[in-house]
């Protein structure tokens, strides 16, 4: 389903925005990377208990992340969101139901249809960094804060995402 992931070269020079952008294309695929040459049953495995987490829950979680920060906070658009299952939490969060019946391939083409989405209102979203967005859970906070918590949410993801493809095959890297 997943193969071939070619990481894209980071600007480590060049305009604040050039640099998150690159971070963010570089970040995503590197979580495709993590999920590459699995198949169906191994993206869904859970990890190590007491974790239930697994790739395609991350996967699902990824595209809310673009499509609520990137496309609905940062460019004010209204995403359309895959109709996955969902359930609550304890603490009242809204998490994706592990028993979503969404085939792997839909949720990656779903994926990578809301980064897609993103780069597709990333220039003219960022045209002006300083500018105040108003934020249910943060307050008003600015383009910069968006776009480093939204690196934030994939850094701390891949991370999930290394320690879940060890514990699958062995897999490891940067």
């Amino acid at each position: 389903m997943i193969e071939n992931i070619v990481r894209p070269t980071r600007v480590v020079a060049g305009s604040w925005v050039e640099v998150i952008a690159s971070n963010l294309d570089y970040h995503r695929a590197t979580f495709l990377w993590k999920c590459a040459g699995l198949t169906e049953a191994q993206l869904r495995q859970r990890s190590v208990p007491p974790s239930s987490l697994n790739l395609l829950d991350l996967m699902r979680h990824l595209q809310g992340v673009e499509r609520y920060w990137l496309q609905h906070r940062l460019a004010g658009t209204t995403p359309r969101f895959f109709p996955y299952l969902t359930s609550t939490t304890a603490d009242g969060d809204e998490w994706f139901d592990e028993s979503d019946p969404t085939p792997a391939k839909d949720v990656y083409a779903d994926y990578l249809s809301a980064c897609d989405d993103s780069r597709a209102v990333f220039t003219h979203a960022t045209e002006n960094v300083a500018r105040l967005e108003p934020n249910p859970e943060f307050g008003a906070t600015d383009v910069r804060f968006i776009l480093t918590h939204v690196i934030e949410e994939y850094a701390r993801h891949i991370g999930h995402a290394d320690l879940l493809r060890q514990s699958l095959d062995g897999q490891t890297g940067e």
